[in-house]
């Protein structure tokens, strides 16, 4: 169900079956905009681009002049992406080429830009015929990213700055010494106020990596928590947590138990919390998103449809920038 979440499936290197710990599934954040599934594809170029034939003619590119194009590096990046230039219409489009194992091409919008997956053998004339298709599509979807990203309030790390957790404000003091229990950082629950101990010198990035430490190990206690209530309730316990900072997804699980949640959850209530939470867990008894799937989900969290709404279309003031 591509509005929720995509499913990435690794193909197999010489068996006839897959390998069910290649199974991922990702619970996408609101920025994230792809082409939506429904929409049919355009005759010819999309029939060949998404169904694989025995043989296929390297198409020649459009004829582009060299100053759009972005100079190749002298080495490609660890993650083997590619930076790339397209000239459309009136207007020249950045993007990012990801060569994958997908059997498709995908387009992805986030915050980054236009990244851009294709299979390895899928040639650059065919993908950048693909985008100019979809063109119209991407502008479209680049600008509600840009008017979304505009209403994103920034913080002050400063003496008084505030922050959302768990769907409140809470308000950062400094103090000079640590508390009585030697904290560092103290969350007072009746003032709302997170006291944080640093030096007089202190800058505002020493105290923005404090309270992201912080905040980040309060995700982990709390991911844990959930994830034993409803790990039990289900029957099932996962075998590895770890904390994301991706800008693209909420959560992920893989079928050998791997669960991948974004620390910055713990800004939102403690409904959204549960959401993710027990969406990922329903993946350890159904890895799809069938009838099954979600019937698990409900029975897990009743009125979810709520929390998962929620996070779909967040407000701007949840996730501020850091």
């Amino acid at each position: 169900m591509r509005t929720d979440r995509e499913i990435r499936q690794m193909p197999p290197k010489k068996s006839s079956s897959p390998d069910p710990r290649a199974l991922q599934f990702e619970l996408p954040f609101f920025s994230r905009e792809e082409t939506p599934r429904s929409a049919p594809p355009a005759p010819g170029l999309f029939q060949r681009l998404f169904h694989r034939q025995p043989e296929i003619q390297p198409a020649t590119p459009p004829a582009v002049p060299p100053v759009l194009r972005n100079p190749e590096p002298a080495a490609p990046p660890a993650d083997g992406t590619k930076r790339r230039r397209i000239a459309l219409e009136q207007r020249e489009l950045d993007y990012v080429l990801r060569r994958s194992r997908r059997r498709s091409i995908g387009f992805v919008i986030d915050e980054r830009g236009l990244t851009v997956s294709a299979p390895k053998w899928i040639t650059i004339g065919q993908i950048e015929d693909a985008v100019r298709e979809k063109q119209h599509w991407i502008f479209a979807k680049i600008a509600e990213m840009g008017e979304r990203r505009a209403l994103v309030p920034g913080v002050r790390w400063e003496d008084g700055g505030i922050l959302p957790y768990l769907g409140a404000t809470i308000t950062m003091r400094i103090a000079h010494g640590s508390s009585a229990r030697g904290e560092t950082v103290r969350l007072d629950i009746e003032s709302n106020e997170l006291h944080i101990a640093l030096p007089p010198s202190a800058s505002a990035q020493q105290l923005k990596d404090r309270v992201q430490g912080w905040m980040q190990a309060e995700a982990r206690r709390l991911f844990l928590e959930r994830l034993q209530v409803y790990g039990e309730r289900l029957g099932v316990h996962h075998r590895v947590l770890r904390l994301s900072s991706a800008t693209t997804r909420w959560g992920s699980c893989s079928a050998d138990g791997k669960i991948l949640l974004n620390w910055r959850l713990v800004h939102f209530p403690m409904s959204s919390i549960d959401y993710v939470v027990a969406h990922e867990l329903a993946h350890l008894k159904e890895m799809n998103h069938g009838p099954r799937f979600w019937q698990t989900v409900a029975d897990l969290l009743p009125g979810f449809e709520s929390a998962r709404a929620h996070l779909k279309h967040p407000p701007p003031e949840l996730l501020p920038k850091f």
